[in-house]
């Protein structure tokens, strides 16, 4: 119990910490918002007085307080649910993130399971046909995807696959005509729309679960207990299942868990890429257009995440490992 809350007050600690370096940080930042909006209008062919006035007509109140005041105000804007109001989208930010985290969670947590589950069983192989042609290649396969940048990936499957092959549709969540809703037409063309995003995350990401897991299970192999049970002639499927996955498995419940938490944040270039309406997408536009409210909210979205995500997966270790206790430093 004293475990607990000791990490408890880290973590609030920690949140609290993180809230004010990302307000202070993304305020410091070069730029004025209001500028970025009037040279928009003016690549349109508008003059700088016709661009100023219709800026000025759409862009909501900026504060004019001092810093320190925004400050406050910010921090009892976050207990209360109001982030302000986005500068370049003229939108509450609060119905912006309520608007993109679903899709963002509805891609990743589909591109994370397919990766995770394909990588533990992947590298389970490697593990065990070590030195073999499959997985050598295999292991070429893992090294080169995990260093290959996720917007370059997702450009080649849009290219190919969506521009050259048109198989799959290469912009936006679903097809404008169809109705949102549940039904099937609505839910087709959500997963019609999800394939490529998808795949570039499971691609640029399998390596590393198949790399981990296979340095996992092949540390597992090496202990007694796996020598143990093969002496005593045990099918090779329980000991495989049994002795040898489920513990090394372990180690990768935790990274899977703190990945969760980076999900947030971790993809913007592929929702950038594909105009995907998740909160990656929203914090490149606000970064681009320096809409520093935006950017505060969808910083305090994934900050939260990851530090939660990290709270959560401590404790989940240590209810998976009976070798570990929560009492234990």
């Amino acid at each position: 119990m004293n475990w607990l809350i000791k990490r408890s007050a880290i973590l609030v600690a920690t949140i609290f910490t993180a809230i004010t370096i990302n307000f202070f940080l993304v305020r410091m930042m070069p730029g004025n918002p209001i500028d970025i909006l009037i040279n928009e209008y003016m690549s349109l062919g508008m003059s700088y007085e016709e661009a100023a006035a219709a800026v000025a007509a759409i862009v909501p109140f900026i504060p004019t307080k001092p810093l320190h005041e925004q400050y406050i105000d910010y921090l009892i804007g976050i207990f209360t649910g109001n982030l302000g109001k986005s500068i370049s989208l003229a939108q509450p930010v609060t119905l912006i993130l309520m608007y993109a985290i679903p899709w963002t969670v509805f891609i990743v947590s589909i591109s994370l399971i397919t990766s995770f589950s394909i990588g533990i069983v992947a590298g389970m192989y490697m593990a065990y046909k070590r030195g073999s042609l499959l997985d050598k290649a295999l292991s070429i396969f893992a090294s080169i995807t995990s260093g290959f940048p996720s917007y370059a990936i997702g450009v080649l499957l849009a290219i190919f696959l969506g521009v050259k092959l048109k198989l799959f549709p290469v912009l936006g969540a679903y097809d404008y005509w169809v109705k949102p809703g549940f039904n099937l037409e609505f839910i087709g063309s959500v997963l019609y729309h999800a394939a490529l995003p998808v795949m570039t995350y499971v691609v640029t990401t399998v390596g590393g679960w198949m790399l981990a897991m296979k340095s996992s299970t092949t540390s597992v192999l090496g202990e007694y207990y796996v020598k143990t049970a093969e002496a005593r002639g045990l099918p090779d499927r329980r000991i495989i299942l049994t002795y040898v996955g489920r513990n090394a498995i372990l180690p990768l419940f935790t990274r899977l868990t703190i990945s969760l938490g980076y999900m947030f944040g971790g993809v913007v270039f592929i929702e950038t890429i594909f105009s995907y309406p998740g909160i990656g997408r929203y914090l490149s536009v606000s970064i681009s257009r320096r809409d520093y409210i935006l950017m505060s909210g969808c910083f305090l979205v994934t900050t939260i995440a990851v530090i939660l995500a990290n709270f959560l997966a401590d404790i989940l270790y240590s209810k998976l490992d009976p070798r570990i206790k929560l009492g234990e430093e």
